[in-house]
């Protein structure tokens, strides 16, 4: 004979403690780059922020933490990015959870 089993759903996320019904936005950065100050990147670098800006706002799951950036600074070596770097930074602190480029 088949016993009554009644089974309560869970309220809470057993790994954050959070209710299960809330939807915590994710922190979301952009960064663009362009390696050189010629004229036809420039307009390349203004599209790469205004997409990323655009495109983060728009979700509503996620939270527009910023855009980082380096103009006409070569892909080569990380030293001398101070926005990849302050972005890398920021990340390891938890201010980011996910970062589009």
């Amino acid at each position: 004979m088949a016993k009554n089993v009644t089974t309560i759903p869970a309220t809470r996320n057993r790994f954050t403690a959070d209710p299960i019904s809330s939807r915590k936005k994710r922190k979301v950065a952009g960064y663009a780059r362009v390696s050189t100050d010629m004229e036809d990147q420039q307009t390349s670098y203004a599209a790469q922020c205004d997409y990323y800006t655009s495109y983060i706002q728009s979700r509503e799951d996620w939270e527009f933490v910023g855009l980082y950036s380096d103009e006409g600074i070569s892909a080569t070596s990380t030293r001398h990015r101070e926005g990849f770097n302050k972005m890398v930074e920021d990340a390891l602190d938890g201010k980011i959870e996910i970062k589009l480029a």
